[in-house]
């Protein structure tokens, strides 16, 4: 049975040459790079020059570039640091963060008393900008946090306007960004971020690495302690076979991205017209009518007209069928609550029905497409 892999917003396939860069590594390249023998220092050469492609890609300096081990470490590094070490004294956030951010704002402004306050949202689930602007009229110290591309209906954020937003009030401004990078150019010299968090796994990297852009003299403390790695800002022999590894895909990601954004944009549209046909009364949620520029080109989130009954086991009879997609993120996956996303932009009867988040990358091609379809037909 030929197995459909529709979940590319959960993790991505390791490209093949990433896997041999990660190889190479790890044969030739063991050593501790705080050494100062030969072979750390020939491990320290792959860690810097990892570093320096990185930033060359995003346009940004080398120093800016911190590694961690993914996603959710450098968010609560960030969001943790900014309340602890640069005391700002309120938070600012969306309910449609992923967890990763989401739960973290929570959990430290409980902690350390600093206000928390939500941006309200448009019908995509992106933030409400306006409301952005009246939330910072008060001259208080504060860190704004909000994603560039939701993980689970592909919302856009304007993060240039953002950004700008915040500078003129005088607030840090934090992204997670790990839906975009890879998949997005960015320039960080002239985008008006102070922090954006990337994980390798989802542009076609190792799982386990990922890396956090600083702005120049912001300084951040560490928050795990120990020795000098990483500028003294996260402490930990680096995995230099996972830090390359994560350089490789992403400039394997960016050589061919106006390419693959072309490819995936026509398979999304392809779904989306093969939807229309079979489910007439089908819904993208986060879409407004037919304007479907405001989400991203490898998401696509739907609603389908089933009844509640057929929401437990869509999942459970697709993946019978050889098929991966899922209700939202992975990493609420194990949960029977509706997604906390949806739950904000969607009606109250439509929460219960089943809803697909259904990602794409260049692996896949119209055969997926349409094993998807007859699968759902047997539901």
């Amino acid at each position: 049975m030929k197995k459909v892999y529709l979940d590319n917003a959960s993790t991505t396939p390791i490209h093949p040459e990433v896997l041999q860069e990660m190889m190479k590594v790890m044969a030739e390249n063991y050593g501790n790079p705080s050494s100062t023998h030969s072979t750390g220092r020939s491990a320290k050469v792959v860690l810097e020059t990892s570093r320096k492609t990185i930033a060359s890609l995003i346009n940004a300096e080398a120093r800016e570039i911190i590694f961690t081990s993914g996603g959710t470490e450098a968010n609560n590094w960030i969001i943790r640091s900014a309340v602890k070490d640069l005391k700002v004294q309120r938070i600012i956030s969306s309910r449609s963060e992923h967890h990763a951010v989401l739960n973290s704002v929570e959990a430290i402004s409980a902690e350390y008393g600093v206000t928390l306050d939500f941006v309200r949202l448009l019908p995509s689930g992106a933030a409400d900008l306006t409301h952005l602007v009246a939330l910072l009229s008060d001259n208080v110290p504060t860190l704004v946090s909000l994603m560039h591309v939701n993980n689970e209906t592909g919302a856009i954020l304007d993060i240039d306007r953002a950004g700008r937003i915040c500078r003129q009030a005088g607030a840090l401004f934090h992204t997670d960004a790990v839906q975009s990078v890879g998949k997005e150019k960015l320039d960080m010299q002239n985008l008006p971020v102070d922090f954006l968090v990337a994980s390798a796994h989802k542009f076609h990297g190792p799982k386990g690495v990922g890396f956090a852009f600083v702005r120049k003299n912001i300084m951040l403390r560490p928050m795990l302690y120990g020795g000098e790695q990483e500028k003294g800002q996260r402490a930990g022999t680096e995995a230099i076979h996972q830090v390359a590894g994560m350089a490789k895909a992403l400039k394997l990601s960016y050589s061919t991205l106006e390419k693959d954004r072309e490819y995936i944009t026509s398979l999304k549209q392809y779904l989306v017209e093969q939807l229309a046909i079979h489910y007439p009364d089908f819904k993208v949620n986060g879409q407004t009518g037919s304007d479907s520029s405001g989400l991203f080109y490898n998401i696509v989130n739907v609603l389908l007209p089933m009844s509640e009954e057929k929401t437990s086991m869509i999942l459970f009879h697709l993946d019978m069928k050889g098929i991966a997609v899922s209700r939202g993120s992975a990493c609420q996956s194990g949960s029977i609550k509706p997604s906390h996303v949806l739950r904000e932009i969607l009606p109250a009867e439509e929460i219960g029905k089943p809803s697909l988040r259904i990602s794409f990358s260049h692996y896949n091609d119209r055969e997926d497409i349409d094993m998807l379809i007859e699968a759902l037909k047997s539901v």
